[in-house]
């Protein structure tokens, strides 16, 4: 296929901007969508780019700027070797002048799409048309016969589901029952009603002891579709259920060739869903809520349904990582770098774990190593499916120099608002908390943060440490170099609503005791525990106490002379 042949697609109206014949002439090998202001980076060779125009910036009336802003774009796409752009007119309504300019001058052929064709037609009739192209070549390629190619590829041209398409290869080839997965294992498709066994599926043998035992039998190595994708949830395979033999193997192999185009659709397609989502949470951390709300649309999300936000983060919480924009807001995003391998990782793996859930959704990096997410489902149900997807997620392994070592995956989950970025920008700050006051494994839910111990665990841990630091450092000196502890006193009087009574019945010493303990707390820490502030403030010190210092509260020990003293006040 060539850069001209986009002309000819039947119903997309496709009309040339700027171009010349030679250019017009160059090989494409894929499409890639995007709205990114320099998208070089996620660009392959051959490559056509589709483009909304939304880094497109009308209102400034200088010539210049606009002309310089469209020669970076330009730049960007020669440097990618792209093999041309298209720029939809449903934004601006015309392609602007200067990119055309640009264009002409870096020498990228320049079509237009009308605002009446979708950018998803507009893939699915490249990609179709690729892989008529590939098919077309590939008679008698990897043991597939002649007429069983011809009918897959009328299946497939007519977009037949792929579980009738696997259950036809299996009855024309004679294969094993198959089933495409993607790199994660989620099932796509099956010629069987029955999903193949597990990596590890258990057989019985005799042991010596001539008792069956479960020893873990391999399952069949599944056959990559397409090219591998930068991360483990990129790609699709082809898993047979059993054992294929030599010749079984070889048509299987000539099936996945046959199915590689439809990987590659999906995997543009997720790079694109990824690069619109970045672009969306940039401008709600910006603020540009008019754009904002108009890139909620172009991202694919429902213009009227409400939105619940997901942080998710799939290694060890360290505070901010290094290498994160200067006035990055918790909970929105900032496009990923080179330095930032696992940004990519974890928005392809929150991808994988939404997708079961078959309701519209957009994920990107947010610039820490971990990902955000908008779905539109309510709280409830994604709080649900996070839960069942994450456990699965988690062994995958993370690629080498991502910012997060591998872990167990956490995500929170924010409240269910209307989809305008007004309200969209404060929930996706609440969901970074609530991923932020769980564990790794767990999944946060804003909505389950109700006391001052939930509210604090969202907190750097560096925040809380320096807080207790600061405000009790002078009764756990105390502590270390007596025998009564003071800080289990303060703990147990405020945990019993400032009653001497009570309080002294916990610690089993007399209230008079109480009394002496509590005015030497407030001596050491210059707070009065009859002020409500006081001991709010003394209470969240306990609440943010280390680990170490963290742990049920003891009866001291006291002196026996004391106890002794004690006893007889009382």
């Amino acid at each position: 296929m060539i850069v001209g042949d986009l002309l000819a697609l039947d119903e997309l109206h496709i009309e040339v901007a700027w171009a010349t014949p030679d250019l017009l002439g160059r090989e494409v090998t894929g499409v890639t969508s995007t709205d990114l202001q320099d998208p070089a980076r996620y660009l392959r060779p051959g490559e056509v780019v589709l483009t909304g125009l939304v880094w497109w910036r009308p209102e400034d009336t200088r010539p210049a700027p606009r002309l310089a802003t469209a020669l970076r774009f330009a730049n960007a796409l020669r440097s990618a070797e792209a093999a041309a752009l298209l720029a939809g007119e449903g934004t601006h309504g015309t392609v602007p002048p200067e990119l055309a300019e640009a264009c002409r001058r870096h020498g990228v052929p320049l079509l237009s799409v009308p605002s009446g064709t979708s950018f998803r037609a507009v893939t699915d009739r490249i990609y179709l048309r690729l892989w008529g192209d590939l098919q077309a070549g590939a008679e008698g390629r990897a043991g597939l016969p002649a007429g069983v190619r011809r009918t897959l590829t009328s299946m497939l041209g007519a977009d037949a589901p792929l579980d009738g398409l696997l259950r036809r290869a299996v009855a024309d080839l004679g294969v094993p029952d198959c089933s495409l997965v993607t790199g994660a294992g989620r099932l796509l498709a099956s010629s069987a009603d029955v999903r193949p066994a597990p990596p590890h599926a258990a057989v019985a043998r005799p042991a010596p002891s001539r008792a069956p035992v479960a020893v873990p039998a391999p399952a069949p190595a599944p056959i990559p579709v397409g090219p591998p994708g930068t991360t483990p949830f990129d790609g699709w395979l082809l898993q047979p259920h059993t054992a294929p033999g030599p010749a079984a193997a070889t048509m299987l192999h000539g099936l996945a060739e046959l199915l590689a185009p439809l990987a590659e659709r999906a995997r543009a397609t997720a790079t694109a869903q990824r690069q619109a989502g970045t672009r969306l949470l940039e401008l709600l951390a910006a603020g540009a809520d008019p754009e904002a709300d108009h890139a909620l649309s172009l991202a694919g999300l429902p213009p009227r349904l409400p939105l619940t936000p997901v942080a998710a983060r799939f290694g060890p919480a360290a505070g901010t990582a290094p290498g994160t924009p200067a006035g990055f807001v918790p909970g929105t995003a900032a496009a990923p770098g080179p330095a930032d391998p696992s940004g990519a990782w974890a928005a392809a793996a929150l991808a994988e774990a939404l997708h079961p859930t078959a309701a519209p959704f957009v994920a990107a990096p947010d610039g820490r190593g971990g990902a955000v997410a908008l779905v539109a489902l309510p709280e409830d149900a994604v709080a649900a499916a996070l839960d069942l997807a994450l456990p699965r997620l988690g062994a995958e392994p993370q690629p080498a120099g991502a910012r997060t070592g591998p872990g167990r995956p956490a995500a929170g989950v924010g409240p269910t608002v209307p989809p305008t970025a007004a309200d969209l920008r404060p929930a996706l700050v609440q969901a970074r908390y609530a991923l932020d006051a769980r564990p790794p494994g767990a999944v946060g839910r804003w909505a389950g943060t109700a006391s001052l111990a939930d509210l604090l665990r969202g907190i750097p841990p560096e925040v809380t440490a320096a807080f207790h630091q600061r405000l009790l450092a002078p009764l756990v000196d105390h502590d270390r170099q007596n025998t009564v502890s003071l800080v289990d006193t303060l703990d147990a009087f405020l945990r019993h609503n400032a009653s001497w009574s009570r309080t002294a019945e916990a610690l089993h010493v007399h209230v008079n005791t109480v009394h002496y303990r509590v005015k030497r707390i407030e001596e050491l820490t210059g707070r009065s525990l009859l002020r409500l502030d006081d001991r709010l403030d003394l209470r969240t010190a306990l609440l943010c106490a280390p680990a170490a210092l963290l742990r049920a509260p003891t009866v001291a020990e006291e002196p026996r002379a004391a106890k002794g003293r004690t006893r007889k006040a009382g």
